[in-house]
């Protein structure tokens, strides 16, 4: 993937954002968007995102939110709040869209968002239930548990005594901007109380939720919880899986993304309704 940028404003700042397409001469072919993880980045997706596009035959768009990447890093004295992500779903993603040229009222958008990005791709199907052909949620979070915070504490200290920082640093610019958002959000007091159980009961594209069976960030109840409030939602349980599915069994994850969106090539948008 060959990155560019592209400008957007958010919270009444510019921001660059890394993004690159893959195969953007399959016109006509659905748009597969790819949100990555807290401590993720479009690179640190590695080839998943080329090998799902290849084997299903559609588009790709792939960015780095703010604070990550190549994008614009998070100020020294910025800290996100526990409604971080809903800030990326309702105005980040939104604008990164409009910038790009990409309107979902015109062309199949599928959303594959990975832990923190798939509870963002939650979140923009909730606040859009129009917008999207569907999603692919893999180890997205709908409440804090107390494992995934301990996980999170456990991750701080790796941070400050081992060589994590060093290993991010291959995928951020700057990769206290990254680890120090991520974390300072969800190791906020508030952030115990965090749930969007409620929210996403409004969401009416297909749904798949993935997670494997060794996740240390979650429990099963995260995507149990979801087809609970989402009708009709498709669950991939993945023995021998952890915290991401697309790296510990690739071949399976894409397979069934794979057989999901061609089992709902196209879904139906009331006539005049807008994203």
């Amino acid at each position: 993937m060959s990155a560019g940028f592209v400008d957007v404003d958010w919270a009444g700042r510019p921001v660059r954002i890394e993004h690159a397409w893959i195969a953007p001469e399959r016109a006509g072919q659905p748009l597969v968007l790819f949100l990555h993880e807290g401590l993720g980045s479009l690179a640190a997706w590695k080839d998943f995102p080329q090998r799902l596009c290849d084997a299903v035959g559609c588009r790709g768009l792939v960015y780095s939110r703010p604070g990550y990447g190549r994008s614009t890093p998070r100020a020294p004295d910025e800290a996100w709040s526990p409604d971080f992500m809903h800030e990326q779903a309702h105005a980040v993603l939104p604008a990164v869209l409009a910038a790009l040229g990409v309107d979902p009222v015109c062309e199949p958008l599928w959303l594959y968002g990975h832990s923190d990005g798939g509870t963002i791709a939650l979140l923009y199907a909730a606040r859009f239930p129009q917008a999207l052909a569907g999603a692919i949620v893999a180890a997205p979070h709908i409440l804090a548990e107390p494992m995934s915070l301990a996980s999170i504490r456990q991750a701080r200290e790796a941070y400050s005594q081992t060589d994590l920082r060093a290993r991010l640093a291959r995928y951020h610019d700057d990769p206290d901007s990254a680890f120090g958002g991520w974390c300072g959000a969800w190791l906020d007091p508030r952030f115990a109380n965090w749930s969007i159980e409620d929210e996403i009961a409004s969401i009416r594209c297909p749904l798949l939720a993935v997670q494997g069976l060794a996740d240390e960030y979650g429990t099963l109840e995260q995507i149990r919880g979801i087809a609970r409030r989402v009708p009709g939602t498709a669950l991939m349980e993945l023995a021998d899986c952890g915290h991401s599915p697309h790296r510990d069994q690739p071949a399976h994850v894409i397979e069934a993304v794979g057989g999901f969106i061609r089992a709902h090539p196209h879904h139906p948008r009331p006539t005049g309704t807008a994203a």
